[in-house]
């Protein structure tokens, strides 16, 4: 658990007008120093979606699920491209619960988020979620309070069903102040290329703050737990949210460890087979090892060149020298047909 984890975890209660949507609690620096944090994690966050996602083909059964819910203009969108847009596409996938479908309003609440839930090596990305049939239900009069009040238990009740699963649940809300929220409205108006992001439904929701502030706490309330702990996440300042979600991710992804899988094959007699096809630059094993997603875009024989550099401990100039002479080798072997 880091500084900024810490502080935003909420298990029991929370009153939302102390907390200040402008503060960035447990951590220190300014916008700068926070996009630099950003960044720096950015290949640590991609490594562990890898390992959890090449975990799962050997046959783990851990996934995560990041639950994102806020006010309109909060920035949802944004952790979408700046935290989880870190890391591989092909192990995440994003829903966005909008307005029940009419054949979603057949089932029970729970039935389209049951289906939505990452499988084994994924990471889910709920953008709203199972919270909306208790907030907007809430603040809008779509239920009954005796089926609202029921609701709350039944998702304490599906959450720890998700835990026994394997799935690790990062519930977030974002936390955005009144007047915050309508400066960016504003600008969404006032930016032709931004009046696609606009609705008017935006003000009526905006009109009804203090009910959604009021339904927010209870709904936290009722369902933050010590297993499934809420986040509220200050959301005035975009780079402040974003690290704390990315920071958040890397939590639960450590909590869960994975491991890269053993190879389940003879990696001597593959490595030899591989080689006698011809056309591959051989370097020691012990120069090309180093950090995972190092140089992905490289050809291979230069990077082992550059990484055989830092071995000897001659830098930069003699990884470039060992990667020229691993490619005149490669060269050399076509020539000769070996």
């Amino acid at each position: 658990m880091t500084a900024i984890t810490d502080a935003l975890r909420i298990t029991r209660s929370v009153r939302l007008a102390d907390v200040d949507p402008a503060s960035t609690p447990g951590f220190v620096g300014d916008k700068v120093a926070g996009a630099a944090a950003l960044a720096a994690g950015a290949d640590r966050l991609a490594e562990m979606q890898e390992r959890l996602y090449a975990a799962s083909r050997a046959g783990g059964d851990r996934s995560v699920l990041l639950m994102v819910q806020g006010m309109d203009t909060s920035g949802k969108g944004g952790i979408m491209r700046h935290v989880v847009g870190q890391v591989d596409p092909q192990g995440v996938r994003i829903t966005a619960f909008k307005a029940p479908t009419p054949a979603e309003r057949r089932h029970d609440f729970l039935w389209r988020i049951e289906r939505a839930l990452p499988q084994p090596g994924m990471i889910g990305v709920f953008d709203r979620s199972h919270y909306e049939d208790v907030l907007i239900h809430r603040v809008r009069g779509l239920s009954k309070p005796e089926v609202i009040e029921e609701r709350y238990g039944r998702i304490v009740e599906f959450e720890q069903q998700v835990a026994e699963r394997g799935i690790a649940l990062v519930k977030v809300m974002l936390h955005i102040s009144r007047a915050e929220q309508g400066a960016r409205l504003l600008e969404r108006l006032d930016r032709p290329e931004k009046h696609w992001k606009y609705s008017g439904g935006d003000v009526d929701e905006r009109e009804q703050w203090d009910a959604y502030m009021e339904a927010y706490e209870i709904a936290i309330e009722r369902t933050a737990s010590a297993s499934a702990p809420w986040h509220v996440v200050p959301a005035d300042r975009k780079w402040f949210a974003r690290l704390a979600v990315h920071e958040l991710l890397i939590e639960a992804l450590e909590g869960i460890d994975p491991q890269w899988p053993v190879a389940d094959f003879d990696v001597a007699t593959e490595r030899e087979r591989l080689i006698a096809t011809g056309d591959v630059a051989v370097v020691e094993a012990d120069a090309v090892s180093g950090s995972e997603g190092e140089g992905l875009d490289e050809p291979a024989g230069e990077k082992a060149g550059k990484k055989a550099g830092k071995k000897v401990g001659k830098g930069k100039k003699a990884g470039k020298k060992a990667a020229k002479k691993a490619r005149k080798k490669a060269r050399k072997g076509k020539k000769t047909g070996k």
